[in-house]
């Protein structure tokens, strides 16, 4: 709905009636935060009267205040705008912080404590608060206190040479996603869940630490490590499936399809129905000598047999078969696959920015629905709503 109402008040997720107080900006703590709102959550967001910087990533429509970034981070959120650095600012966050649950923000440690909100600081007005604070590095290391982002956390973390395990000519370059902040706002989800739980059983709040760096690390190495795990190391860095240079989709008549046989005997079907029948039995295959050879040889069989149909009938014959398989599609083909038009985008409608495209949350309850109940707000859209619960009106250097 335009005015940012929930339009589906009749919907309560799992976390429905836990209140979070959001000071997180760009991309980790808005997606963890989106995620609990998702979940049920009354996500506050409180913005400097200038905004979330991140607002102004991308082309908005007709220069207006939310780029895409911003929409697809900030759903299921309350707008509150506070000068932080003034007293009457922060004399209501420190009301609002009396009546939520979590605190979170992802600035430098610093930071925070120069405003006045350092984990002390929350704690003597909320004593059981649960205080999340993501920041680019554990205490303990000699990185601690350093800014982070998203590229200098992939290139500490070895994710900028992952590349080189397919092809040691490869040069040094992040992975094309903003993964290390996504995946770490995810971490920070969990760590917010349990940490909530355990103020469930207990009573007790507790100080939250998502370091990016060992969070995001740790994720990367759980197969990358690999060989190196032992000590001494029994081989190599790289998990061998999964940085084959054979690991891409094959071509079939009008597009692309990635094909998984679990075993040879679906490999060898699959290369029958594209015309190569016994392939494994053939001199094509048993002339090659040596291991490297026949499997240099089974994937070329298996690119030639691909192209045998298009990729709709390849996956009519391999699901009547049993053989795993997917299309491969583009960037530019995702509005367009059956599965994602039915269960994931849907267009909204924004008040300011006009019609835009929706990804639902991609979680399933039966009982608590996650769902979309607000629009992502303009700044400062709800401060006077969220206000008046604490019994506080807008300061006067932000009225009007």
């Amino acid at each position: 709905m335009a005015d940012g109402t929930q339009n589906q008040t009749e919907a309560k997720g799992p976390l429905n009636g836990v209140r979070i107080i959001d000071l997180t900006q760009f991309v980790l703590g808005p997606y963890a935060t989106q995620t609990l709102g998702d979940l049920g959550a009354d996500v506050i967001k409180v913005e400097e009267p200038g905004g979330d910087r991140q607002r102004k990533d991308g082309k908005p429509p007709n220069l207006k205040e939310m780029g895409p970034s911003f929409i697809a981070l900030n759903r299921n959120k309350r707008s509150v705008a506070l000068d932080l650095k003034s007293e009457d600012g922060k004399a209501a966050l420190r009301a609002l912080v009396l009546t939520g649950d979590i605190f979170i923000h992802n600035m430098r440690p610093s930071a925070i404590a120069r405003l006045g909100f350092s984990y002390e600081d929350v704690k003597a007005i909320k004593p059981d608060i649960v205080y999340v604070e993501a920041m680019g590095y554990a205490e303990e290391g000699p990185y601690a206190g350093l800014q982070a982002f998203d590229d200098l956390i992939q290139s500490a973390s070895g994710a900028c040479s992952l590349n080189q395990l397919v092809n040691p000519e490869a040069e040094l370059r992040p992975l094309p996603s903003i993964i290390a902040d996504k995946t770490c706002g995810l971490f920070a989800t969990i760590a917010t869940l349990a940490a909530l739980r355990h103020k469930e059983q207990t009573g007790e709040g507790q100080y939250v630490a998502v370091p990016m760096l060992e969070t995001f690390t740790g994720f990367l190495m759980a197969e990358h490590l690999y060989n190196q795990t032992f000590v001494p190391p029994t081989g190599n860095y790289g998990h061998t499936t999964t940085i084959t240079p054979y690991r891409k989709p094959y071509a079939t008549k009008d597009g692309f399809m990635t094909v998984l046989p679990a075993n040879n005997i679906q490999s060898a079907r699959f290369m029958e129905l594209g015309g190569l029948p016994g392939a494994y039995e053939s001199e094509r295959f048993l002339s090659k000598q040596g291991g490297k050879a026949r499997v240099a040889e089974y994937y070329a069989m298996m690119e030639e047999a691909s192209l045998a149909y298009s990729t709709e009938t390849w996956l009519e014959l391999c699901a009547a078969n049993s053989i795993p398989a997917m299309r491969a599609n583009t960037i530019h083909d995702i509005f367009e696959d059956p599965q994602l038009k039915e269960t994931l985008f849907e267009t909204r409608e924004l008040e300011t920015e006009g019609a835009y495209r929706a990804m639902r949350p991609g979680l399933r309850f039966s009982k608590t629905p996650a769902t979309i109940r607000r629009e992502p707000p303009q700044i400062g859209r709800d401060t006077a709503e969220v206000l008046a619960e604490v019994g506080l009106k807008v300061p006067t250097t932000q009225a009007g």
